[in-house]
Parts: structure tokens; C-alpha cells; sequence
């Protein structure tokens, strides 16, 4: 079956149709990921976006349920060079993801490089919608800039993730990966999942808070960075990914959207403290912008925007990369244990 993915400026892209019928309609991204495939389509922080690989073979080597970051697929799409092995294709069909292979990848992300991630249509079968009928859709689709997304991937209501801990920490879900959650456990904390509605009141009880990753523009997030603003100073927190923007926020910085921003495990980060360079697993499409402030503890090497914050008088510290490494390098795997480490009594 022949496919085709549309870009709003009308570049079409070709190729087969490998996962299930229909059509998506999304922004176009991309990922430098070597691995991680199937991580990098159940993150929720993949919201409403048709994803490229820029690995030359995806799904070599398969799939396995405990590899989930959540319990459904959040990427719109799945855009590939060649698909690895059939049990990936499968796993798509059967979780309702389109996804195309044979595409011109190394095309497809120089041009959004170039121009910038845009709106798209991923679509299985050309003859259920020819490219022309396509790009009247693409334009009618709402901007990334502006969504505020994380209503549609936060927890209903509060639960209990680990009950057994030496601190007993809450995550505001914003997005959440599991793996967030694993790590917190791991390092031997009690780990209670909150909504992103979630209050300072109820939040401070806590000996301390992470603030997760998630989708989308934190701009129009006013009510969570309220809460987060609220929460300062009263028990620690820690900020990763769209957690670390809300923090860059309550705090008087500003946030903008990246030109196709930093998706990838292979970004070089300074953490200007040590001098040591970390190589980090990312995936934003929106940033802090650059600042000199002394608060503002990592950069990024590619385009200086910041990457981590430490507000001792607030109790307060993020980072904009993942430190759970889900998937990814382990240069930063110590930032969780550390902070967990230091709750304890």
C-alpha cells in the first residue's frame, strides 16, 4: 500500500504503509535516537506529533511490554527509513499507530531543519486521500505554539505508584514516563502520582515533589505554573523536561518554541558548576531561553538555551533533559539518586 507524508509547505514524501490505515494529522519531528523506539512512542511528551527516526532500521529488535514509558502509544505517527522486523509493524497495527517506511528520512529532516518542524498528514493510503485534499487539512490544524496539552495525558486522580520508601515523594503528571517513576522507587522513595490540578497544599505535605515532563506549549499553562510558584520554598522540587520550563517560569524566565527542537539521546549539556559535559536523552520542542543568571547551572552546547536550574533559597532544581535515561546515556542517571538521597533524614 502505497503512503505518503505531507508537510504544510507541500513537500510530499512517499512510502509504505506499514502499521494501520487512515490518516494523522500532527507536527513533523524528529528523533536521533540510535534505540528506544518503542519508548519514544508510548512518551506521552510525544503528543500530537508524527515522529521521524533518523536511525537508518527501526524495530530490529522488537518489542516488549515492560518497554512502555506509558500504557498506550502518544505519537501520532511513525515515519522510517526501513522497518527492522515485522513484530514492530505488528505492534503498530495493532495499537492503531499509522506508520510509514521507505521514506527519504535524511530529505525529510533536512527540511525540518531548514523550515523548522511543521504541520503534517501522514497518510497509509494515497487513494483514501489524495496529497491535494491533504494539505487543505494540514492548514486547517491548530499551530503547535499555544496547545496546552497535558489535560490529555495527565492521571484522572491521584494514586500510589511505590508505597514503600525511605521520603515520601509526589509527582505532579504531566506527562509522566514510567521510568521516572522506576528510578524514584528505585532509589528508595515512595512514590504518589498526582494530576496536574494538583494543589501546594497537598503537594507540600510531601517530603518532596517532581515536577514530570509532558506535551505541548507550558505558556498557556498558567494554573500549573501558579501551583508551581506557590509550592516554592516549602518543600524541595525538582523540574525535568516540560517540569524544568514551569520552573524557568514561576521563577520570572521566559520560554520560546525551538526552530525542530532537541529530540535525541546524543545532546552535549555544560554543567557549568563542574565543567563536565553530559551526554543526555531529550525531547522538547519549547526551551528557556539563554540567560547569565547564576541560577541557571546547565547549557545547552548546540544553542546555549538553559538546561538546568538550582534555586537553593527555593528549594527548588531541574533539569531540561532526562535524567531516568528512558531511553538514552547514563551521564546524568546520578541527578535522581542524588536529590532522592538527599530528602532522607
Amino acid at each position: 500500500m502505497t503512503g505518503y507524508l505531507l508537510l504544510e509547505d507541500g513537500s510530499v514524501f512517499r512510502g509504505r504503509s506499514v502499521g494501520a490505515p487512515g490518516a494523522a494529522f500532527g507536527e513533523a519531528v524528529f528523533t536521533t535516537a540510535m534505540t528506544g523506539y518503542q519508548e519514544t512512542v508510548t512518551d506521552p511528551s510525544y503528543t500530537e506529533q508524527l515522529v521521524c527516526f533518523t536511525a537508518p532500521m527501526v524495530g530490529n529488535y522488537g518489542v516488549a511490554e515492560e518497554r512502555g514509558e506509558s500504557d498506550r502509544p502518544h505519537a501520532k505517527a511513525v515515519l522510517m527509513r526501513r522497518l527492522g522486523a515485522q513484530g514492530w509493524a505488528d505492534w503498530l497495527a495493532e495499537h492503531g499507530l499509522l506508520a510509514l517506511d521507505e521514506i527519504d528520512t535524511r530529505a525529510l529532516v533536512l527540511r525540518l531543519r531548514d523550515e523548522g518542524a511543521m504541520r503534517a498528514a501522514a497518510v497509509a493510503d494515497e487513494r483514501e486521500m489524495p496529497v491535494e485534499d491533504g494539505l487543505e487539512e494540514i492548514r486547517a490544524q491548530p499551530l503547535m505554539e499555544g496547545q496546552a496539552l497535558v489535560a490529555r495525558v495527565s492521571a484522572p486522580q491521584r494514586y500510589a505508584f511505590s508505597d514503600e520508601g525511605d521520603v515520601r515523594v509526589a509527582v505532579v503528571d504531566y506527562g509522566t514516563k514510567r521510568s521516572i517513576l522506576r528510578r524514584l522507587a528505585r532509589a528508595g522513595a515512595a512514590v504518589t502520582v498526582f494530576p496536574h490540578t494538583a494543589q501546594p497544599d497537598e503537594l507540600a505535605e510531601f517530603d518532596g515533589v517532581v515536577l514530570s515532563n509532558g506535551p505541548g506549549d507550558p505558556e498557556p499553562l498558567r494554573d500549573e505554573v501558579e501551583s508551581v510558584r506557590g509550592l516554592l520554598g516549602r518543600t524541595p522540587v525538582l523540574g525535568i523536561c516540560l517540569g524544568h520550563q514551569l520552573l524557568g517560569l514561576a521563577t520570572g524566565h521566559r520560554t520560546f518554541k525551538l526552530p525542530f527542537g532537541h529530540r535525541g539521546a546524543n545532546h552535549p549539556v555544560l554543567d557549568r558548576q563542574t565543567g563536565r559535559v553530559l551526554v543526555t536523552s531529550q525531547n522538547h520542542g519549547f526551551a528557556v531561553e539563554p540567560t547569565e543568571e547564576v541560577g541557571a547551572t546547565h547549557v545547552s552546547l548546540y544553542d546555549g538555551t538553559v538546561e538546568g536550574f538550582d534555586f537553593p533559597e527555593l528549594r527548588a532544581r531541574s533539569v531540561q533533559f532526562h535524567p531516568e535515561a528512558g531511553p538514552g546515556p547514563h551521564d546524568a542517571w546520578p541527578i535522581l539518586e542524588r536529590w532522592v538521597e538527599e530528602l532522607k533524614p
